[in-house]
């Protein structure tokens, strides 16, 4: 498996501010990895302090 996380940094508030926006991005996530099993399929849009989408997350089968 892999956990993929990716987040747009070009614009909204994570562009006015990375590492405050990440830091909450990555906080609100680890706080909510309890409501998931992390299996392949499982994922979620990512949003920034202003709800605005910028990103998403997910489990994703690896190919040898």
């Amino acid at each position: 498996m892999k956990f993929v996380l990716e987040v747009d940094m070009a614009e909204g508030a994570v562009a006015k501010d990375a590492v405050g926006e990440l830091g909450r991005i990555l906080r609100y996530w680890a706080g909510n990895l309890k409501h998931y099993e992390l299996k392949p399929g499982d994922g979620a849009e990512i949003s920034d302090s202003d709800y605005r989408e910028v990103g998403r997350w997910a489990v994703t089968e690896t190919t040898a």
